[in-house]
């Protein structure tokens, strides 16, 4: 896990703090805005923090273990000086039902520029949850970025935003050679099984010779949900496959992106109350089923019927 720079040298590498200075008017739209919306989630706070900070006298014991309000995680989205705050303010807001509001949408794409990678990694992860597919380029630019947990977290998010313009990227990222780390190109092959496009089918059968297993079952399952196809990790069998097919596609199954799902812990079996975080799978945003009918093509409209004859 990569290490926050020391408080006196952290403006030194900060190229955002000029920015996020001059955009002090939208921190207070930004903390108005969250507890407007704070009681839409039905509670009093955000899941995942700490509690409060600042000068403020705990009224009570439930306040100093209660997690940060959405106007506190809001202000901690924006503060120029704590980098930490940044990162969990943005993770938190992240994370919350109503985060996909346009002003949040608009602090996590300027999260993606920040001077530290982790709070670059949380406005990838808010881009994910709430983004749409034009937001595609903007997480790709963290597929090269040197720090190898946020280039794992920007290929996680293109599981999640449908745009073919993210091919090129994953391929590249599928290469041990452009790739050191082995989870994150696991990650970019599934990513690439929501893409019907004869070169990445090429580039899944050339990750089945990668030396991590984990990536060849990526890449597996993602050639089983594309082609329907099952040759293993027989690449002769694969290639030969590719030459005598004419559409590699016809037995393509529907993708749905990989969830988090666990089990009650702790306390969560006596209460009865709990919310597990569970996500329910889904095709990626702006991704048409490919098992949908299509529409039929230069059709009139039926005119209406009278009911009354």
């Amino acid at each position: 896990m990569p290490e926050y720079p020391p408080r006196a040298s952290f403006w030194a590498g900060y190229d955002g703090a000029p920015d996020i200075l001059r955009a002090m008017p939208l921190v207070r739209y930004l903390v108005g805005a969250a507890a407007l919306l704070a009681p839409l989630g039905g509670c009093t706070g955000l899941g995942g923090g700490s509690a409060k900070t600042g000068g403020e006298q705990p009224s009570s014991l439930f306040s100093l273990i209660a997690p940060p309000t959405p106007a506190q995680a809001a202000a901690w989205a924006v503060d120029p000086f704590d980098a930490d705050k940044r990162y969990r303010g943005t993770l938190m807001l992240a994370n919350a039902p109503w985060g996909g509001e346009p002003v949040y949408i608009r602090l996590y794409e300027q999260a993606v520029t920040d001077g530290v990678a982790l709070v670059r990694a949380a406005g990838v992860r808010g881009l994910a949850l709430h983004g749409r597919p034009e937001h595609v380029p903007v997480v790709m630019a963290s597929l090269t970025d040197e720090d190898r947990l946020l280039r794992w977290e920007a290929a996680r998010a293109l599981q999640r935003l449908h745009n073919p313009a993210a091919v090129p990227g994953l391929l590249r990222l599928l290469e041990e050679e452009n790739e050191p780390e082995a989870f994150v190109r696991a990650e970019a092959a599934t990513a690439l099984g929501q893409y019907a496009d004869a070169s990445v089918v090429e580039g899944l059968i050339a990750a089945l010779t990668d030396r991590d297993l984990g990536v060849n079952l990526a890449a597996q399952d993602s050639l089983r949900t594309l082609t329907g196809q099952d040759f293993g990790f027989n690449v002769r069998g694969w290639l030969a496959w590719r030459k005598s097919t004419p559409d590699l596609f016809a037995g393509r199954s529907g993708f749905e992106f990989p969830v988090f799902s666990r089990g009650r812990r702790g306390l969560e079996w006596i209460n009865p109350f709990a919310q597990i975080p569970n996500e329910i799978a889904s095709a990626p945003v702006g991704m048409v089923d490919p098992l949908a009918p299509e529409a039929p093509e230069n059709t009139v409209p039926a005119p209406p019927t009278d009911r009354n004859n």
